[in-house]
């Protein structure tokens, strides 16, 4: 029992600090003006909870005089009552604990808020952009006292509390307050610092005590640790103004984009063998953000690429999920180093020109007892029904993409990545499952929308605010989309009824391109549609064709192993197969390991098989596709009209009987003009005939069957001069010799 004679707190908010389950703590500790009931008189009562101290005495910073607490309740409430004060005073504690230990502190208890109500009423209704500097832990001197803002969101909590090594990870410590009906709790804690690791403990509404990590923390433990870090992410000094100067200032969409997709935990390891950099492979420990930069970003810049694409860098706990099962949203992942690591990795691949894309992933989290999974005991981040907040095939939590708080917590989480890394572009990850109530669902395991249907009317609002959003404050970056289904506008604005993406990775080809490219040549002349259609629906949308890390690994094979044929064919159609998606309208990409040919499948366990490259072919294959990628950025006829009919003409698209296509790729200068002919067959074809739209020379600049790619020299000597003989409804046309799983590209020659 607390014995009221000796405090002048009310015995119920003591009582309830005590038991862990007051919303306000600051109503009663710290400092506050009472009426002296033996004398009338105003006075100062400080009170304070520590449960493992011994004794405390209050110091008065303006005058030094102290004044020993009163141990209220054995539990640890003390208070002191100070007469001769006329105004609040600034204080520290003196503590003396269990063990003898004495040691001075600021009190907690002793500072105002510091979030705003603006700030809290923005959050709440959804529109707090930077929520990420208010909500999580920050560094900040207040009142001349160095420590630590805390803030989190668990508006159904009965009590929350910082926890951490310097409390011993005890709840009754450092008890928050809720600021208002906001569901924000919030408390500055005095004389932490960097690197000092916290969570959150969480008292639900039915008694259980929940640890959390901080959904807003900058940097986190590496797994199978789950405690968030204090960390300032604004030290780092970037070298990149050039780059990001130019990056808002234009569009991406007539430019090149050739992107490198990368797994940073396999793309090398430190074990046995060399990289490409001379850095060890195998199955052993990770590269780190530095070393990646050194040796990574040098790679890619050799190899032609314009983009790194990274499988998702926010914390996750299990590495067999590549990322894709986030915990730590605002955290880069320590697996690899420090923020400001990441952010060195950033900066050198913009200094070097080479964009920045990371995958993102809104669609589902984990159930990890320790992340945003029933949060403060209720279904917070995620549906509180099942047939709404989970993923029955994957075993994860969907966002409740209605709340207000949710949206503020993602679309915050995407404008951090561009703010504070200069991420340049981020692909965001299932947005198929996202758009459907009954993505990956039977019959009775989802909810229909209010008008009936399967459409989560929550989600299009969502995508289209964080669209419009992020494009508000960086009109330079790439949102990507990974839509795989036939949903309409997914790049096109929302005031046109889109989603506002810039672009969306193009499934439909990549399904029938690898349908096409895998089955037996002698089979390809009845399915010649495959590598055609997509030419139906090419300009519907803004596409990226992409060969990703999806399409190696499961049993798929990897590219090389995909085509049919001997080792030599095998070679051969990878090249044809490349140079077809290189001329084909569109961004591209492709997932590391393919650009040497792999054999096996891609394994996040163990690096990339390095050591192929001692091989010829392998070796061939990789300066195929940077000459393949060099190409593509020194022709404008292949990048500056991607989404509109006027940059590609089919020449002969129905010769399924030789399994030939030909096509003119075209730029905004009309002379910019490349004419296309990939052969899917290992025969070559003499004296073929195709038709073009000039009486000029044709130079070959391109072939992929060229012997330093590994190919049989099959070839037009340089080029071939065009005769007035009509052809394919084109006043002119030439005759070639076009290799086995070949790939010419001609180039008309326009008097200067």
């Amino acid at each position: 029992m607390v014995q009221a004679m000796k405090t002048t707190a009310n015995i119920n908010d003591i009582a309830r600090i005590i038991e862990g389950e007051h919303s306000d703590p600051f109503c009663c500790l710290g400092i506050h003006a009472v009426i002296d009931q033996q004398t009338g008189i105003k006075a100062f009562a400080v009170r304070t909870y520590m449960p493992n101290a011994k004794q405390i005495c209050v110091i008065s910073l303006s005058d030094s005089l102290r004044y020993d607490m009163e141990k209220v309740h054995e539990s640890g409430f003390f208070e002191a009552l100070i007469k001769d004060k006329d105004d609040y005073f600034p204080y520290k504690l003196e503590v003396t604990d269990l063990c003898g230990n004495t040691f001075t502190t600021h009190d907690p208890y002793s500072f105002w808020p510091v979030i705003t109500d603006f700030d809290l009423y923005l959050f709440n209704e959804g529109n707090h952009h930077r929520a990420f500097d208010k909500l999580g832990a920050h560094l900040m001197n207040i009142n001349g006292v160095d420590g630590v803002l805390f803030a989190v969101w668990a508006p159904c909590a009965r009590r929350v509390s910082v926890v951490g090594s310097f409390n011993q990870w005890d709840g009754r410590r450092h008890q928050m307050r809720m600021r208002g009906c906001s569901g924000v709790w919030e408390i500055f804690i005095p004389g932490l610092c960097q690197g000092d690791i916290y969570k959150y403990e969480i008292k639900t509404c039915n008694g259980q005590i929940y640890v959390k990590s901080d959904p807003y923390a900058y940097y986190s433990e590496l797994r199978p640790n789950t405690a968030s870090i204090v960390y300032n992410v604004d030290s780092y000094s970037w070298n990149d103004s050039e780059w990001m100067k130019n990056r808002d200032s234009s569009s991406t969409f007539e430019k090149p984009i050739s992107i490198y997709e990368v797994h940073l935990g396999s793309w090398a390891r430190k074990a046995s063998g060399q990289g490409p950099g001379g850095e060890e492979d195998g199955g052993g420990s990770f590269l780190t953000y530095r070393e990646l930069a050194d040796r990574l970003v040098s790679y890619v810049r050799d190899m032609g690429y314009t983009h790194i694409e990274l499988l998702p860098v926010a914390e996750h706990p299990y590495d067999g999920s590549w990322g894709y099962q986030v915990t730590g949203y605002y955290s880069a992942t320590s697996r690899y180093g420090k923020p400001e690591d990441f952010m060195y990795f950033v900066d050198t691949c913009h200094q070097n020109g080479i964009g920045v894309i990371t995958d993102w992933v809104p669609a589902h989290f984990p159930k990890d007892g320790s992340g945003l999974a029933r949060f403060d005991g209720t279904g917070l981040y995620e549906h509180e029904d099942p047939r709404q907040g989970e993923h029955p095939d994957w075993g994860t939590h969907i966002f409740n993409y209605g709340r207000h708080e949710v949206r503020n917590f993602l679309i915050s989480n995407a404008i951090f990545w561009f703010e504070k890394y200069h991420i340049d572009g981020l692909r965001v990850d299932a947005v198929a499952s996202m758009l459907y109530l009954d993505y990956a669902k039977k019959e009775g395991e989802w909810i229909p929308n209010k008008w009936g249907g399967r459409e989560n009317t929550d989600a299009i609002e969502f995508l289209r605010q964080l669209n419009s959003t992020v494009y508000k404050y960086f009109p330079g970056v790439m949102m990507i989309a990974e839509e795989s289904t036939s949903w309409p506008q997914v790049s096109r604005p929302p005031y046109a009824g889109g989603l506002g993406f810039s672009y969306k990775w193009n499934m439909g080809w990549m399904n029938d391109f690898l349908k096409y490219i895998s089955m037996d040549s002698v089979y390809r002349k009845h399915h010649q549609n495959l590598i055609t259609f997509s030419m139906m629906y090419a300009y519907s949308e803004n596409f990226i064709l992409v060969l990703s890390h999806d399409e190696v690994v499961h049993g798929k094979c990897s590219m090389l192993s995909k085509m049919p044929g001997d080792y030599w064919q095998k070679f051969a159609g990878l090249r044809a197969s490349y140079g077809f998606m290189y001329g084909h309208p569109g961004k591209k990409l492709m997932f590391m390991g393919s650009e040497f040919g792999q054999f096996i499948e891609w394994d996040y366990k163990k690096s990339l098989d390095w050591f192929l490259l001692d091989y010829e072919m392998h070796k061939k294959m990789q300066n195929y596709v940077r000459d393949l990628n060099n190409l593509y950025k020194s022709e404008k006829a292949l990048h500056e009209i991607d989404f509109s009919y006027e940059g590609f003409e089919w020449i002969d698209c129905n010769d399924n009987e030789h399994s030939v296509v030909s096509f003119i790729r075209k730029g905004k200068d009309w002379r910019d003009m490349l004419v296309f002919v990939c052969n899917f067959t290992p025969l070559p074809h003499n004296d073929y005939r195709i038709g073009v739209p000039h009486n000029l020379f044709y130079e070959e600049i391109f072939n992929s069957d060229s012997e330093i790619y590994g190919g049989s020299n099959v070839g037009n000597m340089g080029g071939v001069k065009a005769e007035p003989l009509s052809f394919h409804n084109r006043p002119f046309s030439v005759t070639l010799q076009i290799p086995p799983l070949g790939v010419l590209v001609l180039k008309p020659q326009f008097e200067a």
